[in-house]
């Protein structure tokens, strides 16, 4: 597929903090595409880049086709942005504040009302033009943030951290609309999120930490790659399991009268079942998450109410 998004030898500094240190990826167009980090790991610095904001110190880096730092009005009109503190008006009505948002790409007045009417109809809130923002819910506001961000047409919508703050129903209708928008448009959306489920459902992701890339690759590589799956027994007869897991020379982990068992793979469970089953009071497999790949590569729990930033 084609890169739409290309960063070569990145870096950027503020005084002695390296907060970018020589990282580089791309993004597939047509995409879902996750870019993740603890606090401080850099990432906020690198969206900044991509989005002509902040100048690099070093490397090189693609948006479409053109050149961070040398088509920068270009590049804008290639990205839409869903920031996570929304830049609306509130006591504006949610007409007038897309309104204002498209005049800025020099849209006259019947382009603008066209446009209007296309990203509340995409964003299922065409009752609420009249609306002030102000008054709407925390879900309703995210999704008219999206029509600002979809009104001058962008190839590429940036999403940090969307669904923050929202009830679990409304971070659900809200990725719905997402998911739709991309298939229906084919467009890229590159997201940024601290709810570790939702990057389970991109193509690709790349967590960062301390200014470096750690790991990258579909979430279903990242969960071969750093973390296993685990077979837990519970038995009435511990010593005897022990005794016999030892001599089968089988790794395990004991917690009373759990005992714990890495996996490769989840089918790796089937022939020790088979062979213990007299043993064996009850079981659980537990194939790798997202969840298990942070704590591998952040050595700690990550919660998922905690920053990925």
């Amino acid at each position: 597929m084609t890169k739409i998004i290309e960063v070569n030898g990145l870096s950027k500094s503020f005084g002695t903090v390296k907060a970018v240190n020589d990282i580089s990826f791309y993004v597939e167009e047509g995409s879902l595409f996750s870019f993740l980090g603890t606090n401080g790991a850099g990432k906020s610095t690198t969206i900044s880049i991509l989005l002509t904001l902040l100048q690099q110190d070093k490397g090189h880096v693609t948006v479409n086709g053109y050149t961070v730092g040398k088509h920068d009005q270009a590049i804008r009109q290639e990205i839409g942005v869903v920031f996570q503190d929304s830049l609306l008006d509130p006591l504006l009505t949610v007409k007038e504040n897309l309104a204002i948002r498209a005049s800025f790409y020099g849209m006259t007045r019947q382009e603008r009302n066209a446009a209007i009417h296309r990203v509340l109809k995409v964003v299922e809130v065409a009752s609420l033009t009249d609306r002030p923002y102000g008054k709407l819910s925390g879900g309703q506001k995210r999704r008219v943030d999206i029509a600002r961000a979809l009104i001058h047409k962008p190839n590429i919508l940036i999403l940090d951290e969307p669904t923050t703050g929202l009830d679990p129903e409304s971070r659900k209708n809200i990725w719905s609309t997402i998911q739709q928008l991309q298939k229906d448009t084919g467009m890229t959306v590159f997201l940024t999120t601290h709810y570790i489920e939702e990057a389970a459902n991109s193509h690709y992701v790349v967590v960062m930490k301390e200014g470096r890339i750690v790991a990258k690759g579909t979430p279903e590589q990242l969960k071969n790659d750093y973390s296993a799956h685990q077979l837990s027994i519970s038995t009435d007869q511990a010593d005897e399991l022990r005794r016999l897991l030892l001599a089968d020379e089988l790794d395990f982990n004991e917690e009373k009268s759990l005992f714990h068992l890495p996996l490769s793979q989840t089918t790796d469970a089937i022939p020790i079942l088979t062979k213990f089953t007299p043993f064996i009071s009850s079981f659980e497999v537990k194939k790798s998450s997202l969840d298990d790949v942070f704590i591998a590569i952040n050595g700690k729990a990550v919660n998922r109410d905690a920053s990925i930033r």
